[in-house]
C-alpha cells in the first residue's frame, strides 16, 4: 500500500495542478484542451521534440539530486541554483586556462573544479543547520543571490571578453573543449552524466552502508545519534554529493549548450530541481523519469506562445502550480482510506 500510495499522491498532485492550470487558460481564454494538445505536442510529439525535453532534462536530473540526496539525510536544500552557478563559473574557469592540454584532460578537469564548487556550497549550507542550527532553506535561498551575484562580478570584470558587448561573457572555450552531441541530434553528452550520476545515487542511497545510515539520520535523527552514527559528517557529505551534481549540471551548460559562461547560465533550473527531488519523492531512479517530463514541460514554452498568444512565462505559472499542490499532497500520505490495508487483510 506504501508503494501506490507514493505512486498515485504525486500523480494526483500533478492531475490536480493541470486541472487548476486549465482553469487559467481558461480565464485568459484560451482553449485547455488546446493547450495540453500543446505541450504535449512541443515535449514529446516528435523526435525533434523529443531532442528539446532532452537537452533539458540534463541539468534537471543533476539538479534533482542536488535537493534529492541531502533530503534522504534530512535536510531540505534549495540552494541548486546557486551550485549550478557556481559550477558552471568553476568549470569555465579551469577550462579556459587549460586549453592547451589535451581535451578529455581538460574537460575532466572542468568536472572536477565544478563538483567542488557545487559541492562545497551546498555543503556550507548544511553544516550551518546541523551545526549552527541556520536553516539550510533561508541560507540556500540567499547564497543562491550571492552566487548569482558573484557570476556578475566575474563576467562583467576580471573574465570578460572584450568583444562580448551588450551580452556580458567569459572568453568562449575552443570547440574541441567542449562536449560532443550524439551523432544527427543536438542532444549533448551532459544527458549520459545525469543519467550515470541517478544511477550511481540509487547505488549509493540503496546498496551501501553509507546510504543506508543516511536514511537512518534522515529519518530519525534522535535514533541516529544513539546509534553513534557520525550524524554531522553523513549530512555534510549527502549536501557535498548533492551540490557536486548540482556543479556538473553548470559544467555541461557551459561547455555544451552555451560554450562560455553568461547570464544565461542562471537559467532556473537549479529551482526547477527541487519541483523534480518533490514529485520524484526523493527517489534518485525515480528523478530520470519526473526530470524527462519537467523537460518536456520546459520545452513547451515557446509552443504555448506561437499556437495560443500565451506569454513564456507561461510554463513558470505551470510549475508553480504543480510545485504548490505537490507541497499540498505531503500532508495526504497516510491518510487516504482507500490506501490503507484493512485490519482483516493485517491479520492474514
Amino acid at each position: 500500500m506504501k508503494r501506490a500510495e507514493s505512486v498515485l499522491v504525486p500523480l494526483g498532485a500533478m492531475l490536480a495542478g493541470l486541472l487548476v492550470f486549465g482553469v487559467f487558460c481558461a480565464l485568459l481564454g484560451v482553449n485547455p484542451l488546446g493547450v495540453y494538445a500543446s505541450l504535449y505536442k512541443a515535449g514529446f510529439g516528435s523526435w525533434y521534440s523529443w531532442q528539446n525535453t532532452l537537452v533539458r532534462a540534463s541539468p534537471l536530473l543533476l539538479c534533482g539530486l542536488c535537493t534529492s540526496l541531502p533530503a534522504r539525510a534530512g535536510i531540505i536544500v534549495i540552494g541548486n541554483e546557486g551550485a549550478v552557478v557556481l559550477g558552471g563559473m568553476g568549470a569555465i574557469a579551469i577550462g579556459l586556462s587549460t586549453t592547451t592540454l589535451a581535451p578529455w584532460l581538460s574537460l575532466t578537469m572542468m568536472v572536477a573544479a565544478a563538483m567542488v564548487c557545487g559541492g562545497l556550497w551546498i555543503a556550507a549550507s548544511v553544516a550551518l543547520q546541523h551545526y549552527r542550527g541556520v536553516s539550510a532553506v533561508i541560507s540556500g535561498l540567499l547564497l543562491n543571490y550571492l552566487a548569482i551575484a558573484l557570476m556578475s562580478q566575474l563576467i562583467e570584470g576580471p573574465m570578460r571578453d572584450p568583444s562580448s558587448l551588450n551580452n556580458p561573457a567569459t572568453y568562449p572555450l575552443p570547440g574541441d573543449h567542449r562536449l560532443p552531441y550524439f551523432a544527427g541530434t543536438h542532444v549533448h553528452y551532459g544527458l549520459i552524466f545525469g543519467v550515470i550520476a541517478c544511477l550511481l545515487a540509487w547505488f549509493l542511497v540503496e546498496r551501501t552502508t553509507f546510504g543506508f545510515a543516511m536514511k537512518i539520520s534522515g529519518g530519525n535523527l534522535r535514533a541516529a545519534r544513539l546509534a553513534g552514527l557520525p550524524v554531522g559528517r553523513l549530512v555534510v557529505i549527502a549536501g557535498f554529493l548533492g551540490g557536486a551534481a548540482a556543479g556538473i549540471a553548470g559544467m555541461v551548460e557551459v561547455s555544451a549548450v552555451h560554450g562560455r559562461a553568461n547570464e544565461a547560465l542562471n537559467a532556473g533550473y537549479g529551482y526547477v530541481g527541487i519541483l523534480v527531488a518533490f514529485l520524484s519523492r526523493q527517489h534518485p531512479l525515480v528523478v530520470v523519469v519526473v526530470s524527462l517530463l519537467v523537460g518536456g514541460l520546459l520545452a513547451s514554452g515557446g509552443m504555448l506562445q506561437r499556437a495560443h498568444d500565451l506569454p513564456d512565462a507561461t510554463i513558470s505559472v505551470l510549475q508553480g502550480i504543480l510545485f504548490f499542490f505537490i507541497l499540498l499532497s505531503e500532508t495526504v500520505y497516510g491518510r487516504l482510506r482507500l490506501l490503507k490495508a484493512s485490519p482483516d487483510a493485517a491479520t492474514v
